[in-house]
């Protein structure tokens, strides 16, 4: 087989470059030791930027999202004696973000990709990738008990932190940064109304909460525990009575409760490789960073690999601007460390640590006032959470 850019995991990141691609008319076949139902089982984030939907739009991927997908114009952050409501789309100049879930992402991109002539394999093994550095990339695989090789121009490695494209660049060649976290968000997803129109993070003395949502009829929420808690400790009972524990009385009264469809345990951690491109292989979304899900960063910032890696592409197959492909790792490190840097801080504005003593306490909660209190804060907030801007690549050659 032989095509211009081998893309490794279809994930939503490799379903939407390779999406995007297909409509430029470049060529690229995507390959995933998964099934697609397996993919599609995966339950991920909801919370979308604005560049991510324009970015959607652009694939031509949108019509479902933007007929089901609930924007939203503002978040509410609730302290121990405080609520504030962050108005994203004034202290932006009316950016917003759109609550649709990443499954949702993955089947509207998948469908798109069936209807099309671009080639996806499922159920692949024993992924090579080869020569990387070299004039002939190619990538080798099992698949129905055959070996395949496939030569490409290109290799985009969108299989996720355990996949194999950032594991087959020299570790002498890469740079790791590193924070775990001494917590996990435990999960419930139900078929309940969401508590809230808008999404609500909560800081309290036992420990973090969000209230989220899928759609008007089905709700996320989590509560911060420690890492050494097992999800099977944890009946539907249990969860919901801690949850209420943790938000405000009004939003807990009003809380509808049922039976968990899904539950589980994530552990945080910040992660970043750099740098992000070994020759012809670009790594993007978790194949080289990983954020804690306070920020809602997580498949926002691998979309902005996409674009920026899509967009190099264009420049390459239609204007021949080889000079740009160094460009990628600069120019999505950038972003990205602005991103764990958010990630970051908002984890550490409304998590409870073990070790933090009363000088940290206050510190958080100084922060906490702060940032919620003044113009400047709160505009800091709102521009981080609906997404700093893409970089342009037509200024950066």
């Amino acid at each position: 087989m032989k095509t211009g850019v081998a893309i490794i995991g279809a994930g939503p990141s490799g379903l939407l470059l390779g999406q995007l691609l297909h409509n430029a008319g470049i060529a690229n076949v995507i390959i995933e030791r998964q099934t697609p139902e397996y993919v599609l089982g995966r339950i991920r984030a909801g919370v979308l930027e604005q560049g991510m939907v324009n970015l959607m739009r652009e694939a031509g991927v949108s019509e479902r999202m933007d007929r089901e997908g609930q924007i939203h114009d503002g978040v509410e952050l609730a302290f121990a004696d405080r609520r504030v409501r962050v108005d994203l789309k004034a202290l932006t100049d009316g950016d917003t973000v759109m609550v649709y879930g990443q499954t949702e992402v993955t089947r509207d991109l998948m469908a798109a990709r069936e209807a099309s002539d671009a080639v996806s394999l499922y159920g692949v093994s024993d992924v090579q990738l080869h020569e990387v550095k070299g004039e002939t990339p190619h990538v080798t695989f099992t698949h129905n008990a055959e070996t395949v090789r496939l030569d490409c121009d290109y290799i985009a490695g969108c299989d996720g932190f355990h996949g194999v494209s950032r594991k087959s660049i020299p570790p002498e060649v890469l740079t790791e940064f590193e924070r775990v976290y001494p917590f996990g968000w435990l999960g419930v997803l139900s078929d309940t109304p969401p508590v809230s129109h808008e999404l609500i993070y909560a800081n309290h003395a036992r420990g973090f909460a969000l209230c989220s949502m899928r759609s008007s009829t089905r709700s996320r929420y989590y509560v911060q525990v420690g890492l050494e808690e097992k999800v099977e400790d944890w009946s539907d009972e249990r969860f919901w009575a801690e949850l209420k524990s943790r938000l405000p009385e009004d939003v807990a009264a009003r809380l509808v409760t049922g039976p968990s469809l899904e539950k589980s345990i994530a552990p945080l951690r910040s992660f970043v490789v750099e740098p992000m491109q070994y020759g012809r292989l670009f790594l993007v979304g978790d194949a080289a960073h990983i954020v804690p899900p306070t920020g809602a960063k997580g498949l926002n910032l691998a979309a902005s690999d996409v674009s920026t890696l899509y967009r190099i592409l264009l420049k390459v197959y239609h204007e021949g601007r080889t000079d740009l492909l160094e460009k990628y790792s600069p120019i999505c490190l950038r972003r990205v460390w602005k991103a764990e840097r958010f990630s970051w801080w908002m984890t550490s504005l409304l998590h409870r640590f073990p070790d933090t003593d009363a000088f940290g306490r206050r510190i958080q909660q100084s922060e906490q006032d702060y940032f919620t209190s003044t113009q400047a804060g709160l505009t800091t907030i709102a521009e981080n959470y609906v997404g700093l801007p893409y970089e342009p690549i037509e200024n950066c050659g």
